[in-house]
C-alpha cells in the first residue's frame, strides 16, 4: 500500500509557473501509474495528466504544452510542473496511484489518493 502526500501549491500570477511535488512512502512509484487531477470549486475532479510505470505520460488537451509530468525514482516522487498559469487553473490539485496502471484519466479508477494541495491563478 503507497501514501500519497503532495505539496507546492499556492497563490500565483496569471503567466506565472509552479511545481507540485507528489510524494509517496510505503511502496515505490515505479510499480504504479501515477495520475494528477484537479477540482474547482462545485465541479467533478478533472484529469490533468498521468506518467505510467515506464515513464511514458500522457496529458489533457487543456494543459498540453502548458504542464509536464515527470518521475524522480531515487526520491519516490512525481512532480507536476506548470507554466503559463491562468485564473482557470484554479483548483485542488491531487495525485493518485494506480495498481493496474488502466484507468488514465479515470478519477475514479485509482486505488490510492492524496489529499491535494491548493492552486490559486490570480489574473
Amino acid at each position: 500500500q503507497v501514501q500519497l502526500a503532495e505539496s507546492g501549491g499556492g497563490v500565483v500570477q496569471a503567466g506565472d509557473s509552479l511545481t507540485l511535488t507528489c510524494a509517496a512512502s510505503g511502496d515505490t512509484l515505479t510499480t504504479y501509474a501515477t495520475g494528477w487531477f484537479r477540482q474547482a470549486p462545485g465541479k467533478e475532479h478533472e484529469f490533468v495528466g498521468v506518467i505510467g510505470w515506464r515513464g511514458t505520460t500522457y496529458y489533457a488537451d487543456t494543459v498540453k504544452g502548458r504542464f509536464t509530468i515527470s518521475r524522480d525514482d531515487a526520491k519516490n516522487t512525481v512532480s507536476l510542473q506548470m507554466s503559463s498559469l491562468k485564473p482557470e487553473d484554479t483548483a485542488v490539485y491531487s495525485c493518485a496511484a494506480d495498481v493496474a496502471g488502466r484507468s488514465g484519466s479515470n478519477y475514479g479508477g485509482y486505488d490510492y489518493y492524496g489529499q491535494g494541495t491548493q492552486v490559486t491563478v490570480s489574473s
